[in-house]
């Protein structure tokens, strides 16, 4: 399959078409990883752990940034 760029504002879309993403059970909503490998470019979906392993390190974030606050309001 040969697919162009298209032009969406000031960035660079690829439409993905609806039966490819029925193939890779992917919605609008779904994370994506995005590589490149041999000048290749590698789209997946976030595996499980991948997205566990985000929202933990999302989640520590916000803890060491707003501790004091979270401590404040809790009294």
């Amino acid at each position: 399959m040969i697919r162009k760029l298209t032009k969406q504002g000031n960035s660079t879309c690829l439409i993905i078409e609806k039966q490819i993403r029925e193939l890779l059970d992917i919605t609008t909503e779904t994370p994506l990883k995005i590589s490149v490998e041999n000048r290749r470019l590698i789209i997946e979906p976030l595996s499980e752990e991948e997205r566990k392993a985000q929202i933990h390190t999302a989640l520590q974030k916000v803890k060491r940034e707003f501790d004091k606050d979270f401590r404040r309001l809790a009294r």
